[in-house]
């Protein structure tokens, strides 16, 4: 473990503890959430990105390469996109993996006061699958776009179409599991 995360951990578990000890649950959660997201960031570097790169280019392998719609090592998380006789070659790394949203959304559940030890753990492994269902789905658009209508639509069908349809599934389970669940636990005391 790199030294300065050392430190960095243990300066937050003070800092969490003082907010803890003041009754301040607000910064508790900020503090505690973004704290998390950037342990389980740094800590899941070797392994768990390649763990995920893997396990992504796993389930688009099954769904597309039926279809002849591309070549995939998953190997090495490397999808090669043919349109006619010409191809092009993506790379699933940490961006594209999903590890960024899983550890996002692990920090944020983590210090959520709504929610049991329990019911925290079964909604930690039902959002890592709802996160990579959702990368699933935007890469096989992205997939879909390019090799249907050609390399010149990679930027559009990544970095636009795919990341809205990413990023709205992504936020409707967000909404399930942090705003709805307040909203009508709020509701059922009034």
């Amino acid at each position: 473990m790199n030294i300065f995360l050392l430190i960095g951990v243990l300066i937050w578990l003070y800092t969490l503890s003082v907010f803890k000890r003041a009754k301040l649950p607000a910064f508790y959660f900020i503090v505690g959430s973004i704290g998390l997201f950037f342990i389980l960031f740094f800590m899941s570097k070797p392994y768990f990105i390649w763990i995920m790169v893997r396990a992504v280019s796993i389930g688009l392998s099954i769904i597309v390469q039926p279809f002849n719609l591309a070549s995939i090592s998953s190997d090495y998380g490397l999808i090669a996109i043919t349109h006619g006789f010409n191809s092009m070659t993506m790379s699933i790394d940490y961006e594209c993996s999903g590890v960024i949203e899983t550890a996002a959304f692990w920090g944020l559940l983590t210090f959520y006061p709504m929610y049991k030890s329990k019911g925290k753990v079964a909604l930690a492994l039902y959002g890592l699958v709802w996160i990579y269902t959702a990368n699933i789905i935007r890469l096989t658009l992205i997939v879909l776009i390019v090799h249907n209508f050609g390399t010149e639509y990679f930027f559009l069908a990544h970095s636009i179409i795919g990341r809205i349809v990413f990023y709205i599934l992504v936020v409707l389970f967000y909404y399930r599991v942090f705003t709805y669940t307040y909203l009508s636990k709020n509701k059922e005391e009034v």
